[in-house]
């Protein structure tokens, strides 16, 4: 699960998708197969052009007809889940004209409707597949081979872990999913994040649930998910992209019922209209604090006071003390530019919780129920 990330901004690196590192044990195992040649590197040409090299920690023949070869994926510094894990592919050549996918050990089915593949399809997305397929077919050119191929993608310890991933929710079962748009992990940009968010979403409204609940991570997930008691899947892992759920709700169109629930800085940048709610991306704004709790009765020695804290929590408990409802007037900032960019019929919610995982401040449609002297600081 996407933890709720910190404020401190540092350069981050890029990495290669899980789709990436499936292309080039493939790359690797075709060239063994067909042209009896043992990459230690392999060389993989990504969507967008760019030529990327990956190293090859395992080239094995099993049989006359099948090799398996396995690169470690580098996710650079995106908190991963698969970050360092080993991807493997058992690559087969067979009379048969064509190229067949299938799920080797680790990686995952898929069981519910809602994805961009079938279900009882191995999860390895269109795009990881358009990938081997094509350089598959560019060395079997080069080397006049007719056949075709069985593709066996794997990853090894998938299924531990894709328990802290979002497949469970996804009806993706049995191991992890093979991803990758640009072939590229971009660090909190996180392309396959945003999939994910996308999918679960998608997967939620065509199994029939029209109110789910989005957070930026482990304890704002619990807190809505104990306040409303949805099931897994009608809760969306969103991290720090609140815009990639906006989008994907306006996208289905029949979603009744959004919910949002995070910490009091992010949320307080979601009422500045940030859509990207990681420090890389946006900032909290100590005197956008100070106007809202000026334009809601607090004294010039609590505008200054919140201008000179440290930090949004700071800030909060200034209000807190001098009986300033700051976690609700936040809400209702966020909730005015959430609202705005949602379908008109989408109801929305806005929630947010302290650093102990407690509601303590509310904006909806619907009053719900938070006594504000009763919040726990």
């Amino acid at each position: 699960m996407w933890p709720e990330s910190d404020e401190t901004p540092r350069p981050l690196k890029t990495g290669l998708t899980t789709g990436c590192c499936a292309t080039a044990c493939s790359v690797a195992a075709a060239h063994y197969l067909l042209a009896n040649i043992e990459m230690t590197n392999a060389e993989v040409t990504l969507p967008k052009g760019k030529l990327v090299s990956l190293e090859i920690v395992n080239c094995q023949r099993i049989s006359a007809s099948t090799v398996r070869t396995a690169v470690i994926k580098d996710a650079g510094d995106d908190p991963d889940a698969t970050h360092g894990a080993t991807v493997f592919v058992e690559l087969t050549l067979t009379e048969k004209v064509g190229i067949e996918f299938r799920a080797a050990q680790g990686v995952g089915t898929v069981t519910r409707a809602g994805l961009s593949l079938a279900v009882g399809e191995p999860a390895i997305n269109p795009v990881p597949r358009k990938m081997m397929s094509e350089h598959l077919q560019h060395i079997a050119k080069n080397t006049h081979y007719s056949g075709g191929f069985i593709v066996a993608v794997g990853v090894e310890n998938g299924e531990e872990i894709a328990l802290n991933t979002m497949n469970g929710r996804l009806g993706i079962l049995g191991g992890l999913s093979i991803l990758g748009v640009t072939g590229i992990v971009r660090p909190f940009s996180c392309s396959a994040y945003i999939a994910s968010i996308y999918q679960g979403i998608d997967v939620a409204t065509v199994n029939g649930y029209r109110h789910i609940a989005a957070s930026t991570g482990n304890r704002s997930e619990a807190a809505i998910k104990d306040y409303y008691q949805l099931p897994d899947i009608a809760l969306i892992e969103m991290g720090d992209f609140v815009g990639a759920v906006i989008a994907q709700v306006k996208k289905v169109k029949i979603l009744d019922k959004l919910t949002i629930c995070a910490g009091f800085g992010k949320v307080s940048k979601l009422a500045m209209g940030k859509w990207n709610l990681h420090s890389q991306a946006s900032s909290i704004d100590l005197n956008f604090l100070a106007q809202l709790a000026q334009d809601n009765g607090a004294s010039a020695n609590v505008v200054k006071e919140i201008t000179l804290a440290n930090t949004s929590i700071e800030a909060l408990s200034i209000c807190f003390a001098a009986k300033i409802d700051l976690a609700t007037f936040v809400c209702q900032a966020a909730y005015e530019q959430v609202k705005a960019k949602l379908p008109q019929h989408t109801v929305l919610e806005i929630w947010t919780i302290d650093r102990q995982g407690a509601l303590i401040g509310y904006a909806g449609a619907e009053d719900a129920g938070l006594c504000y002297h009763e919040q726990e600081q």
